[in-house]
């Protein structure tokens, strides 16, 4: 276990060859609840977005997401975090766990109109990857996967008895889901996860093959290789 962004985290379990491995060629299951959750909802929201991020948050339909930089005015960037359109006037920010307090004091403090809410206490977060995913969370609900395209999710899916957020998305490169869940209800989603991997070779996976991933996938890593000194366009995230 070690300190990672104010949290004790797990580097392995089994260890991180095996669980790199385990992601690219079967499945994986990490706990990232330590990263932080940001609503902003109200009439002023998507202009309060636009307003945050260098991303088009307007082009969003309810139910789907994107990948942004959020940046100073001098172009630094704040943090890279993830934005689901929840309805036309609800939006959540998914951030590095390290930046939260950062970020909910920016966002809060660039909003107009609308209110911006720190729901980090309140969700629980399960990154599923690999090509076998969705095979494991297709035995913990009845809805159809396949209907789930890349940056869309589903807000209010069962997943084992339990009301989830439900998005196509990850930090590996692989094919996956990351589900939010009420923070108590985490361990019970752990375990149905765990126990509906075993025919598929699922292996609990830590910080370690998480890093080894998202290199292979050319995926950055706040603080390391960007903060508030890199603009996108050096990163590159100009896109």
């Amino acid at each position: 276990m070690v300190e990672f962004g104010g949290w004790e985290m797990p580097v392995q379990y089994a260890g991180i060859v095996e669980e790199h491995h385990a992601v690219r060629t079967a499945a994986g299951l990490f706990d990232v609840s330590h990263m932080g959750e940001v609503e902003v909802l109200g009439p002023g929201a998507l202009e309060s977005v636009q307003r945050l991020i260098t991303n088009d948050a307007g082009r969003l339909a309810a139910g789907q997401g994107l990948y942004s930089p959020m940046c100073l005015p001098s172009g630094g960037i704040i943090d890279d975090l993830t934005v689901f359109r929840l309805t036309s006037d609800r939006f959540l920010f998914v951030v590095n766990a390290s930046r939260t307090e950062r970020d909910f004091q920016w966002i809060a403090e660039h909003t107009r109109a609308a209110t911006a809410r720190n729901r980090s206490a309140d969700l629980a977060l399960l990154a599923l990857q690999g090509p076998k995913a969705q095979s494991v969370l297709e035995r913990l609900t009845k809805a159809d996967l396949t209907r789930l395209a890349s940056f869309h999710f589903a807000d209010g899916l069962e997943v084992a008895g339990l009301r989830c957020l439900v998005a196509r998305t990850g930090y590996t490169g692989e094919d996956g889901f990351e589900i939010a869940c009420e923070w108590d209800a985490a361990p019970a989603l752990w375990s149905a996860l765990v126990e509906a991997g075993r025919p598929h070779r699922l292996a609990p996976a830590g910080l370690g093959a998480r890093d080894t991933l998202r290199l292979e996938a050319g995926y950055m890593l706040y603080g390391n290789d960007i903060d508030e000194t890199a603009t996108p366009l050096e990163a590159p995230l100009g896109w």
